[in-house]
């Protein structure tokens, strides 16, 4: 009787259902990774190839490292400013930054304590403001659930807002030595190439993968300086464009380097795709006194929370409706103010990208015809002496800027 022959196994194909969620710190068998991710290099796993690629990483590192005020106090409290600020955002504008924030916060209690308009104020050009608001709650939590001093458990740490894995890992890491893997946009792009991985570290099945390097990476001890080692080669030499092979300190162990692929990896998933959207400021001055045509007072708000700037001071300006004219933007302005607003001539334009939009912010003089004697909360008018203390959303200052470049511009009163 003639033997069955055998069918020839085969690896898992991307489109394989994909395996139950893994939690954070749990290990995954390379067995597994390679059966979930067949195009890599899997010298990573060889544990001779580890050690000499950290000794090279970090003789780089202790002559090439840049000074940082974070790393030269390296307290948790700093390291997590740092982090936070650094979420993109490059190092060159971060500095000047961190300074003035530590100065004026100079402890967990002082932030805590801290009211939003003056945090605001501090972050105001650095973008993404929702970083601030989560600083500023999770130091609130520090103080009421851990007597103001920065918790050291893992699990406490990504219970505060604003901090997921990856942020908790560089902060205790880097300030406490834990063995804690990180995996931000340098060492994905780092990772990506010592390994040859094509796939975009966004994917799941990729970035699962790259966590599992990261954490086999970590030597015995000094994990937080091979850590910050790692991101520097990525800011400095593993760069996204043109990286500088010949450079590196890793380039014989680098497999992307050896295949030459050093320009396709990591795997690029496809652009956001912006939707242009045309949106209005309208800029009302009113006249309070004598002299108020020489300083005069301009509508404004701080913004609602949930809105796109929530926190920060804007002129009239709807965001939540796009509107097809700036007379359709005039009739928003009186519902929201009980009065009636005359639009005018368009003094700017501003064009700028948030989230998914590229928009045209087209900025036009307005004016209120029918007065009442109390605006309705928040509005309030406001001087351009005022402005330069309030917290304001980027295209808010660009107008305030605009108004200040000409102060004998006029305006209907």
């Amino acid at each position: 009787m003639a033997k069955r022959s055998k069918k020839p196994t085969t690896a898992k194909s991307k489109s394989s259902p994909s395996t139950s969620p893994r939690r954070v710190g749990e290990k995954v068998e390379a067995s597994q990774i390679k059966r979930d991710i067949p195009d890599h290099d899997g010298q990573w796993q060889n544990a001779g190839w580890r050690g000499r690629v950290r000794r090279q990483l970090l003789a780089w590192f202790d002559q090439n490292a840049r000074e940082m005020p974070w790393r030269r106090h390296p307290e948790p409290y700093h390291v997590w400013v740092s982090e936070i600020m650094l979420q993109q955002t490059q190092v060159a504008t971060v500095l000047p930054y961190f300074d003035r924030f530590l100065a004026s916060f100079p402890t967990i209690a002082d932030l805590a304590a801290a009211d939003e308009s003056t945090l605001m104020a501090h972050w105001e050009g650095l973008g993404y403001y929702r970083r601030a608001r989560s600083l500023h709650a999770a130091a609130k939590l520090i103080v009421d659930q851990h007597d103001g001093i920065f918790p050291t458990r893992l699990e406490d740490v990504l219970a505060l807002p604003g901090i997921g894995r990856y942020t908790a890992g560089a902060i205790l890491s880097i300030s406490g030595d834990q063995k804690l893997p990180i995996l931000e946009g340098n060492t994905q792009r780092v990772f990506s190439r010592w390994i040859a991985l094509r796939q975009s570290p966004l994917q799941k099945s990729a970035n699962t993968l790259l966590w599992t390097v990261a954490e086999k990476m970590l030597p015995p001890t000094g994990s937080g300086r091979f850590n910050q080692a790692a991101m520097e080669l990525g800011a400095l030499i593993c760069t996204p464009r043109q990286p500088n092979c010949q450079q590196c300190p890793v380039k014989r162990s680098c497999a992307a380097q050896r295949e030459n692929l050093q320009d396709e990896i990591p795997g690029k998933v496809s652009k956001t795709k912006y939707e242009d959207r045309t949106e209005f400021a309208l800029v009302i001055a009113k006249a309070t006194g004598k002299r108020d045509n020489d300083d005069p007072h301009y509508l404004m708000r701080p913004l609602p929370e949930g809105s796109r700037w929530a926190g920060l001071w804007d002129f009239p300006r709807p965001t939540e409706t796009a509107y097809e004219s700036v007379t359709s933007a005039g009739d928003w302005l009186s519902d929201e103010l009980g009065v009636s607003v005359q639009t005018g001539i368009r003094l700017k334009t501003i064009r700028h990208a948030v989230t998914k939009y590229r928009i045209s912010l087209q900025v036009h003089v307005a004016s209120v015809t029918k007065s009442r004697k109390k605006l309705p909360a928040p509005w309030q008018y406001v001087t351009l002496r005022e402005m330069a203390q309030l917290p304001m959303s980027v295209t808010a200052r660009q107008i305030t800027e605009f108004l200040q470049s000409d102060p004998q511009r006029k305006l209907p009163l």
